[in-house]
């Protein structure tokens, strides 16, 4: 109502609420709330140019984090089971793919595959600790769920694979050189600002959403399915 919405729709907010649900991690009700509040306040107060400017469960359970030593999330929560991950990446390459951003999604899964492997060689450490940590449900979810938002990466191929490497980096960055956990969580929050400047220096088409003419049938512009069910995608 105070933004002038003309149709209630549901379905973004309840994208959100199933991402929290999965992720946010609390003792206290009501700080599970505020979650919920600035995750969807978010979309409509921090915006650039028509369009929110963060992944909003992101940029809610980082400001949560920020705010409070009562809220987590646990990066190992998911697992390292061979059939959790298959069915994540079965799931998740149909809708990236459906929602046009597999490029963003792969690209990310290869830049932080090198982190994690070049730092492994690095340090002398068996193969099976990068690839413990490339399997990790969480980071399946994050890649194929969240960083995949088609409303908050870049327009270009171009721009969304340099935003990818650029949250690897990040990622790669926090966890091993500020030794904090869910690096690519505070990496993607911090590298959302700089979607416009990559829009601007590696134009492409920008996403929007649009409405099927065939009754029943909705499409949706670039994308034909939003990027996300389970973890922050345009949650």
């Amino acid at each position: 109502r105070i933004w002038k919405i003309a149709t209630f729709d549901p379905k973004s907010a309840l994208i959100s609420g199933l991402s929290l649900c999965l992720m946010l991690r609390t003792n206290h009700l009501s700080l599970a709330f505020l979650a919920a509040v600035i995750t969807i306040a978010s979309k409509f107060v921090l915006r650039w140019r028509g369009r929110h400017l963060f992944n909003p469960t992101c940029f809610g359970l980082v400001a949560m984090m920020l705010l409070s030593r009562h809220v987590w999330v646990s990066p190992g929560q998911w697992g390292h089971a061979t059939i959790l991950g298959f069915a994540i990446a079965c799931l998740g390459s149909i809708v990236v793919t459906r929602a046009a951003r597999a490029d963003v999604t792969f690209a990310f899964l290869a830049a932080w595959a090198a982190v994690l492997f070049g730092r492994a060689a690095w340090l002398g450490q068996p193969w099976m600790t990068p690839t413990h940590m490339v399997t990790n449900g969480s980071i399946l979810l994050y890649a194929f769920f969240m960083i995949s938002d088609p409303r908050t990466t870049p327009g270009s191929r171009a721009g969304r694979i340099a935003f990818a490497v650029l949250v690897a980096l990040g990622a790669g960055f926090v966890q091993f050189v500020l030794y904090r956990t869910n690096g690519p969580l505070w990496s993607l929050v911090a590298c959302a600002p700089l979607v416009p400047l990559l829009d601007h220096w590696l134009p492409g088409a920008r996403h929007h959403w649009t409405t099927d003419a065939t009754p029943g049938n909705s499409r949706k512009g670039e994308a034909h399915a939003p990027a996300s069910a389970l973890v922050p995608a345009r949650a």
